[in-house]
């Protein structure tokens, strides 16, 4: 049983193909982790399944639906949520603003999402005076506003203490199964501790999908990317 289905994707920039010809499957309930060295292609890989670029060749399927024709906020109102690499916030409205509109464009009332990331107190406070670690948080709530099924968090632990890593990481565990989550994230450990899937992209194409502790133990992985430590670049 899948949630996210992509066939061959492929999508190019000149002579150079950033996707070339991406399998991807993604069960419900799973946190399914997306690793790989810079440049890999994770980022537009991900920019594939949500629409917000079209793919050259291939096709996404999403709760049974073929997809690939439609934009990004035809996805979204279809139950995809995602956050960006780099903050997006409104930075001059309140957190429940952030969340409330976040919530109209997919056609929805935005629950709970503040309470589930620990920001109801923070409700009337403008964004932009939250630190950076809360910001990220109003985001995950953003993306979590309107109750997807699929979540996609692009490095989201990008600049975060210690103690807001392990913050998060509790967020995910009690998202899952109810959320299925696609992490992009460049912190291994946190990685090989949170998801129940590994798919490691190098080059553009995917090397190896698997359990976390198949991935650590691939040669072929470790000598593309983990080099036998726990983070990489």
């Amino acid at each position: 049983m899948t949630l996210l289905v992509a066939t061959g994707l492929v999508r190019a920039f000149g002579g150079v193909r950033a996707v070339d010809g991406v399998d991807l499957s993604i069960a419900p309930g799973a946190v399914h982790a997306l690793i790989g060295p810079n440049g890999a292609g994770k980022t537009t890989l991900v920019s594939l399944l949500i629409g917000r670029q079209v793919a050259d060749a291939g096709q996404v399927w999403f709760d049974g639906q073929d997809v690939t024709g439609l934009p990004a906020h035809a996805r979204v109102q279809r139950g995809m949520g995602y956050t960006f690499q780099i903050t997006a916030i409104f930075p001059r409205l309140t957190v429940a603003e952030n969340v409330r509109l976040a919530a109209q464009g997919r056609g929805r009332a935005p629950g709970d999402a503040l309470t589930r990331v620990g920001l109801a107190a923070r409700a009337g406070d403008i964004a932009g005076t939250l630190s950076y670690g809360h910001q990220r948080l109003l985001e995950i709530a953003m993306g979590l506003a309107g109750g997807p099924r699929l979540l996609i968090l692009d490095e989201p632990t990008q600049g975060l203490s210690d103690g807001e890593i392990a913050q998060f990481a509790a967020l995910i565990r009690s998202l899952v199964p109810a959320v299925t989550v696609l992490l992009i994230e460049h912190n291994v450990r946190l990685v090989m501790d949170l998801a129940t899937v590994v798919t490691v992209l190098d080059r553009g194409r995917v090397l190896a999908t698997g359990a976390p502790a198949d991935i650590r133990a691939n040669p072929a992985v470790q000598a593309a990317y983990l080099g036998g430590g726990d983070a990489a670049g």
